[in-house]
């Protein structure tokens, strides 16, 4: 009962969650956002947690002297690591069977939608599923039952976790308590995704500029 008052919570005010929960537990703060990131990333029916959210909220409260900025960084960022591997081992023990519908865990929407995103940018979509909610807890999946090599998954995995928990939790932790920012986080935080897409997205258009005029010429 505890712990679904404490996902309750965790949805109607994250930052007052993290400071209720660093409080009232402790170093246990650690554990509990090392799990939160561990379940959204390797478990897909966990997708619906707030990834983005509370990683630059954990940012602002670190501001605040709460938690330890490096310790967040490298604790989240392991359990986002842990999570990507499990569910990649998941789908390579799953195979094509996560295609047939006859899993239902498996929200077959948001699967396709991941798997278009796969076949369109390859072992990328490691990197940049970081930054869009539910596609990150099934880029993992996709990779594991389209056979991706473990080791190139990994390195993918393991940049993609410590760029996206990296650049939102130090996001959080500079600019996080400004009012106006506290206020607006959920556009800020949209606009800093699509920021963050930019360069890749930019870098796609181009090469596919390259592929398809190349051809013409």
């Amino acid at each position: 009962m505890e712990f679904f008052n404490l996902a309750v919570e965790l949805f109607r005010n994250a930052d007052q969650f993290i400071l209720h929960v660093a409080a009232d537990y402790g170093l246990w703060i650690y554990v509990v956002l090392f799990l939160i990131f561990f379940a959204e990333t390797g478990i897909v029916i966990c997708a619906f947690l707030p990834g983005d959210s509370l990683l630059f909220i954990a940012g602002a409260a670190a501001a605040t002297g709460v938690l330890n900025p490096v310790a967040l960084i490298v604790i989240i960022t392991i359990g986002a690591i842990v999570g990507n591997t499990t569910n990649y081992y998941i789908g390579s023990w799953l195979g094509k069977k996560i295609y047939d519908g006859s899993i239902g865990w498996i929200d077959q929407n948001a699967l396709m939608k991941t798997h278009n995103f796969y076949e369109k940018h390859g072992g990328k979509t490691i990197v940049l599923a970081r930054f869009v909610p539910i596609v990150r807890s099934f880029a993992p999946l996709v990779a594991g039952a389209a056979q991706m090599k473990a080791l190139k998954f990994e390195l993918y995995s393991g940049f993609g976790a410590l760029f996206w928990v990296g650049s939102i939790v130090t996001a959080g932790y500079l600019f996080g308590n400004i009012p106006f920012i506290k206020n607006n986080l959920s556009l800020i935080l949209i606009v800093g995704i699509l920021a963050a897409l930019g360069p890749f997205t930019i870098a796609m258009c181009v090469q596919l500029c390259k592929k398809y005029f190349g051809k013409k010429a």
